[in-house]
């Protein structure tokens, strides 16, 4: 891969002679357990490097860090550390094409979501800068004369995230840049599928905690598999989870963390649909299902599930995606001319030929045959390709979320009939519509209307901007990253009662002399 760069990313980020996996902030810990997590490119099926798994010894190392780091660091002004995530997001853009690179290959998205989801880390660090002088609460009037009230927030503590394959960088710099300049520190537990990814990221925050003489436990980094996200989820110290994945998952982390009373931030399974209208622009909205259904190889949490077509439209716009689909490019995601890349594993591979073999199952009609790619240039196994297929809505299959490029044709007679099989799902991500009509536009933005966390209008159900909150309802978890109110998700309110004056009256006009 050498002729991509790769070789050249490696040496830029620090990790062509290392072994790293865990770090306390500016050192990383030499693992005493000797294992390690061997990260295979799903481009090719060649071994990137090894990144040591944390022991609990070495765990312990770092929660403690954190611990320590949290009583300085939250005496800092928030505009102080502020500046510390300005600095971070200016290393970003000098490291932006190696770690564009390096995600690209690890992951297997095309270069440019990779260099789109560095450019995403960069976006959220000049959002935390700026919100870092307005950390604002309320002042409220209060019903006792010479009394004043108010609200504040106050920062939470050591803040856990555990964070997925699909956005192995962006998804923790949401949390992290946040968290930050709301005073608190972090630990992140990356995806074992990419961890050289996290220990680029905390390789780059090193340098910033060192040329500003910050104390260690500020930015901190563990590996491992399901175990280590258990002694987070189980770890009082932790104030809050974030964790971004499968609802199987985030059950189990949300009923854990929620057992010993823990705060969560849960980003979780998305079963996105598009409704499609006769009012709708078909050039528009052929372009924003097929990157919806096929970007980032079907493996995003809002990738574009269903399209919900109107029964007027149906045949043209299904032979319209079909011929859009003759035209993917499918292969090396390092390519800039190729549309899709591979899947994340063969694990993932195998999920897609279950989900089409399930189609066939239950009677569905498979439109663009998928199937797996073999050959030169596929050597990995794990490319495949995108497919369409015909379905009904409560099919079982329908119902749950697939991580590859499998999108589903249904069709509807009205707009309240395709509202109602969108939000017929366990899931609520995003959803959108594409259509001119602007009753149509309105209904479905309506408490009628989508019942996701996300609802667009002649967009596609992916590609947010870091200025919204970002998150779902029903099985998406609930959780909001990102923009918006999102910062007070990572900090505890506290509501203020002052006496200015020189008597004590009571609320409710309570009367208590002695």
């Amino acid at each position: 891969m050498n002729g991509y760069g790769i070789n050249e990313a490696l040496d830029a980020l620090g990790l062509s002679k290392s072994n790293k996996g865990t770090c306390t902030g500016k050192k990383w810990l030499q693992s005493v357990s000797n294992q390690a997590i061997s990260s295979y490119s799903p481009v090719d099926g060649a071994l990137i490097g090894k990144v040591s798994i944390t022991s609990n010894q070495d765990y312990e190392s770092v929660v403690n860090s954190a611990v320590t780091a949290f009583k300085e660091w939250r005496l800092l002004p928030a505009p102080e550390r502020g500046e510390m995530v300005r600095q971070f997001g200016n290393k970003l853009r000098s490291y932006k094409e190696s770690l564009g690179k390096l995600l690209s290959y690890e992951m297997g998205k095309s270069y440019q979501e990779g260099l789109g989801e560095v450019q995403e880390m960069i976006d959220i660090c000049d959002f935390a800068v700026g919100l870092s002088r307005q950390l604002n609460g309320m002042t409220m009037h209060s019903e006792r004369p010479g009394h004043r009230m108010y609200d504040q927030y106050h920062p939470l503590g050591v803040v856990g995230i555990i964070s997925a394959f699909n956005f192995p960088v962006a998804v923790w710099a949401w949390n992290t840049a946040l968290a930050w300049v709301c005073g608190n520190v972090c630990v992140w537990k990356p995806s074992e599928k990419t961890p050289l990814c996290a220990v680029a990221c905390q390789q780059i925050m090193s340098e910033v905690l060192q040329e500003n003489d910050l104390p260690e436990g500020i930015c901190t980094l563990v590996n491992g598999d399901a175990e280590v996200g258990e002694w987070m989820t189980n770890d009082k110290r932790i104030s809050l989870i974030s964790a971004t994945g499968s609802t199987r998952m985030g059950r189990t982390v949300g009923a854990t963390v929620a057992k010993r009373f823990g705060k969560s931030i849960l980003e979780l399974g998305g079963n996105n649909a598009m409704i499609v209208t006769p009012d709708a622009d078909i050039e528009m909205m052929i372009i924003g299902a097929v990157f919806g259904a096929v970007g980032t190889a079907g493996q995003r949490c809002t990738s574009t599930r269903r399209l919900i077509i109107h029964e007027s439209i149906y045949d043209t716009l299904k032979e319209k995606l079909v011929a859009a689909y003759q035209q993917l490019r499918i292969g090396n995601p390092l390519d800039e001319k190729n549309h899709v890349g591979p899947l994340i594993d063969k694990a993932a591979v195998e999920i897609y030929n279950k989900a089409l073999e399930a189609v066939d199952e239950v009677g569905g009609t498979i439109i663009v045959e998928g199937g797996v790619l073999n050959g030169d240039g596929y050597e990995s196994g794990c490319y495949v390709k995108p497919a369409i297929a015909e379905a009904k809505n409560h099919y079982a299959i329908v119902q749950q979320e697939t991580f590859a490029p499998i999108l589903y044709l249904l069709k509807y007679s009205s707009l309240d009939e395709a509202i109602e099989i969108q939000n017929d799902v366990p899931q609520g991500l995003s959803s959108a519509i594409m259509t001119t009509n602007l009753r149509e536009a309105e209904q479905f933005l309506s408490h009628a209307g989508s019942d996701c966390g996300i609802a667009n209008v002649n967009i596609g159900t992916s590609g947010a901007e870091i200025g919204g909150a970002f998150g779902g309802e029903k099985e998406t978890g609930g959780g909001r990253e990102s923009g918006s109110d999102a910062w007070k998700s990572y900090m505890r309110r506290q509501t203020n009662t002052i006496n200015y004056s020189a008597e004590l009256p009571l609320a409710q006009g309570i009367k208590f002399d002695l």
